[in-house]
């Protein structure tokens, strides 16, 4: 049992750290990512820096909640989260190796959720 709890909190600390991470440089505009919303036609820079702000600060959110309390469905969105953002590399030209990388930013969400355990009911998304 104590293992369980470590691991669940290595993991939470994982998770908030990458979110952390990423959504302090989405926050910052990283000027990268900024031109990858040209790839899906947002072509308005100050609209993408908008969006990637709205991101960073959702993400920064994420983190905090998780080291809180991890909720499951901000821990099945993280996961999807972050294998979109993973998968997003290979979509803009980057290397498929890029993806792979990243296996850690949707892996480890989902771990925890995994670990916390897969809901049997609607409401225990949500605690």
């Amino acid at each position: 049992m104590k293992n369980l709890h470590l691991t669940q909190w290595v993991l939470r600390i994982a998770v908030a750290g990458e979110f952390i991470g990423h959504g302090v440089l989405a926050v910052q505009g990283k000027q990268a990512w900024i031109e990858w919303f040209s790839v899906f036609g947002i072509t308005d820079e100050e609209l993408a820096k908008l969006l990637l702000l709205a991101i960073g600060i959702l993400d920064i959110a994420l983190a905090i909640l998780v080291l809180v309390k991890p909720i499951r469905i901000a821990l099945l969105w993280m996961a999807l989260w972050g294998f979109w953002t993973a998968l997003l590399r290979p979509l803009v030209g980057e290397s498929i190796w890029d993806f792979v990388e990243r296996s850690a930013n949707w892996g480890a969400p989902l771990a925890l959720l995994l670990l916390i355990s897969w809901p049997k009911k609607l409401r225990e998304w949500f605690t």
